[in-house]
């Protein structure tokens, strides 16, 4: 009776997934559009651009360097993780953020693997 709890166990451990450790973010490839709108003291920033294959997860921005008058975004994405299988070609992608207290700021810069795209701050 225990060698079969233990077989049991065992098999139950092989069978079950290892987990798989998460891939560092990358900027994605391709950065396509900007559009940056001033809400009271903060900046809506919502940037549209591409992935050159599918499984890539969590789309963000991240806040970057930048100066007084221009705001730099990071336009970040998971990759899939390395042997898995992902459909190939370009893929659209979307990300937003809300930037607090941009007093000052004209533009916002967004920078991709690729490229940057910059673009003036609506009102």
């Amino acid at each position: 009776m225990l060698r079969l709890a233990v077989t049991l166990l065992l098999l139950t451990a092989l069978a079950a997934p290892l987990p798989v450790e998460a891939a560092p973010e990358k900027r994605i490839w391709r950065v396509d559009s900007v559009v940056a709108t001033r809400d009271g003291g903060s900046v809506l920033v919502e940037v549209k651009g591409a992935v050159q294959s599918g499984g890539w997860n969590h789309a963000r921005l991240r806040l970057s360097h930048g100066d007084v008058h221009t705001l730099v975004v990071e336009f970040l994405a998971q990759p899939p993780s390395p042997g898995a299988v992902v459909i190939g070609g370009l893929l659209p992608v979307t990300a937003k953020l809300t930037i607090r207290d941009a007093h000052g700021t004209v533009a916002v810069k967004a920078m991709g693997q690729a490229n940057e795209v910059t673009a003036q701050i609506l009102h």
